[in-house]
């Protein structure tokens, strides 16, 4: 229990016999709570009078009565979402959150099976994440994926033009971390060494294709500047901003 005292005294007002005249106030606050001082809330979601329910219900001594205030909860718990109150995997949602709600302590029947607190506290198997190590980093992992599958095909047209490709995107990302030339035999190469010895176009004849024409290509579709502008001279107008905040 609070009790809050305030006193005021104003300046003495001449009103016949009343010359002065004070305020007293009292205030009266009784059964104060604070969150810091409140019970956890298992799921906040739901709000703290659905937890006290909850936990007057376990107070019960008979189970025909904790069944009957089960079923009342989980009728407001389902009113808090009313478009997924009547699907069947959503009210086995909400008895299993009734019986985490209250700790696994209430002793009521369930239309499904009840949760178990090692269930629930037991962790995930940890996600087996990919640990590859390439050697030449500059081609990417897609790259040797893409390898990989065209060593299991059979030998013909397709293979051929799928095998080219390959190497024509391999002299391309070679070229977008080395802004300069490369030989078509260092990319046969490492071609040849990236598929265990599978694919092999060391003794071909056809050549890839020319440098500049890929360097030109990435230049175009990837971040190069472009050339239109005001004016004959094909010259951007740079824009003065004089009024600018700098922050």
């Amino acid at each position: 229990m609070i009790i809050i005292f305030l006193y005021f005294a104003a300046k003495p007002i001449n009103y016949g016999f009343y010359s002065n005249y004070y305020t007293f106030i009292y205030i009266l606050i009784d059964d104060i709570e604070y969150n810091t001082e409140r019970e956890h809330l298992i799921i906040p979601e739901y709000g703290r009078h659905i937890q006290k329910m909850i936990n007057h219900a376990k107070t019960r001594e008979t189970k025909e009565e904790r069944n009957k205030l089960a079923k009342a909860i989980i009728a407001v718990m389902g009113n808090m979402q009313p478009h997924l109150r009547d699907v069947p995997d959503f009210q086995h949602k909400l008895w299993d959150q009734l019986f985490i709600m209250s700790n696994f302590e209430l002793d009521a029947d369930s239309p499904f099976e009840k949760p178990s607190a090692e269930l629930l506290q037991t962790r995930p198997d940890p996600l087996k994440y990919p640990q590859n190590h390439p050697k030449y980093r500059f081609y990417g992992n897609n790259i040797k994926t893409m390898i990989d599958v065209a060593a299991t095909w059979e030998e013909g047209e397709m293979k051929e033009a799928l095998v080219y490709t390959i190497a024509n995107h391999m002299k391309k990302s070679f070229l977008n971390w080395n802004k300069d030339t490369v030989e078509d035999d260092v990319i046969f190469d490492h071609l040849f060494e990236l598929s265990n010895g599978k694919i092999n176009l060391k003794n071909s004849t056809e050549d890839l294709t020319d440098s500049s024409s890929l360097l030109r290509s990435s230049s175009k579709y990837g971040s190069g500047k472009s050339s239109s502008g005001k004016g004959s001279s094909g010259k951007k107008s740079k824009k003065k901003y004089s009024n600018r905040k700098r922050y």
